[in-house]
């Protein structure tokens, strides 16, 4: 059993432990000299700025739509000088192609950005980089890594790794009017994007904050929650509390979508949170265009095949049938669904799964199949 583990533990390490596979490109360079972490703006051709209080930014208008993406588990992506962006071929430089995702929302005139923790995500083990999600004083506490691989506290944030993104939001987006906020978090940053959303509704309930600042859509690419109870957590579990405070987003409005691309959650340590399908739905991606044996590559698919979803309209959902082709009478999940009909899908007692467009990266020719939960 113990070189089960060991092995187990190696092959997460491969899938989860860096944003991108490696042979990726240099992506938003920065100097891991010095600690950076916030939300950088996106414009058009992959161009960004740090949203910085006070001062202003051309990629960002507090009256548009907003979503704001937020990465997981980053293991040597400080030394090897990587930070995930909107064009896939630099998330992926062998499955990923060369288009900027983020133009399409940009000229469909929304707001979108990345809130980057990478230097703090960056641990050899994916449980200490959980760890800072839910406090900055575990056994790590929120020592970050630098250019040289070692780890320093020096001017570290006393507070957890979702309160910098809560505080990101709320200190750069204090204005906010636009119509819809969504929160896209992937694996380990799923659990950022949904313990950041409990946050911010909890304080738009208190009267705190701008209620524009309750989250509309959440969407979970991939989630990774691990096992076991922690004490951070009372005893426990993360998915657990993920299941908790999702509920309690839903009965405030809040719109949830998950998918699923690759088998993460089959290792020793993954929890599947089977629990959570019951509550929200999940649709199942199927990369078949990166072998099934490159599972690190099929989970950075997700965030890359949802980004790039949104320049194509809604995939249909279709049934096959018994003579041939197919019977398509709805709307299936994707960034361009409606959140009338991800609301819709999230109540349902459904799941989706990828039924056609599976062997090609062109969002266009997917399909997804209706079955029950």
């Amino acid at each position: 059993m113990k070189s089960q583990l060991i092995s187990a533990l190696a092959a997460l390490s491969v899938v989860l432990g860096v944003g991108m596979p490696s042979g990726a490109h240099a992506a938003v360079p920065f100097d891991c000299r010095t600690l950076d972490f916030g939300i950088y703006w996106y414009g058009l051709s992959n161009a960004s700025q740090k949203a910085v209080p006070g001062v202003y930014n051309p990629y960002f208008n507090a009256a548009k739509p907003t979503v704001i993406y937020v990465h997981g588990w980053q293991k040597d992506g400080v030394t090897n000088g990587k930070r995930e962006t909107f064009n896939y071929a630099e998330n992926d430089a062998t499955y990923g192609v060369n288009v900027n995702m983020a133009d399409a929302w940009i000229n469909a005139g929304w707001n979108i950005g990345i809130f980057y923790w990478n230097q703090f995500a960056d641990e050899p083990e994916v449980k200490n980089a959980e760890t800072k999600i839910w406090t900055g004083t575990g056994p790590q506490a929120m020592r970050w890594r630098q250019c040289d691989g070692t780890y320093t506290t020096t001017g570290s944030p006393t507070v957890s790794a979702a309160q910098l993104f809560y505080n990101a939001i709320t200190a750069n987006m204090a204005n906010f009017s636009g119509p819809h906020l969504r929160i896209v978090g992937h694996s380990l940053g799923s659990q950022m994007a949904h313990r950041t959303s409990i946050m911010l509704s909890d304080n738009v309930v208190a009267g705190r904050i701008n209620s524009r600042l309750q989250p509309t859509r959440v969407a979970l690419m991939d989630p990774f929650w691990s096992k076991d109870g922690k004490t951070y957590l009372g005893g426990r579990w993360t998915g657990e509390v993920a299941r908790e405070q999702i509920n309690t987003l839903k009965t405030r409005g809040v719109i949830f979508e998950r998918y699923k691309s690759s088998n993460i959650n089959d290792f020793f340590i993954g929890d599947s949170n089977i629990p959570l399908t019951t509550m929200i739905g999940q649709t199942e991606l199927i990369p078949q265009w990166i072998p099934n044996t490159n599972q690190s590559a099929r989970h950075v698919a997700a965030p890359n095949m949802y980004f790039r979803s949104f320049a194509y309209t809604a995939p249909p959902e279709c049934f096959d049938l018994s003579t041939g082709g197919y019977s398509c009478s709805g709307t299936a999940a994707s960034a361009k669904t409606t959140d009338v009909r991800t609301k819709e899908m999230m109540n349902s007692t459904y799941v989706w799964i990828q039924n056609a467009g599976a062997a090609t990266e062109v969002p266009s020719d997917n399909m997804f199949q209706r079955q029950a939960r």
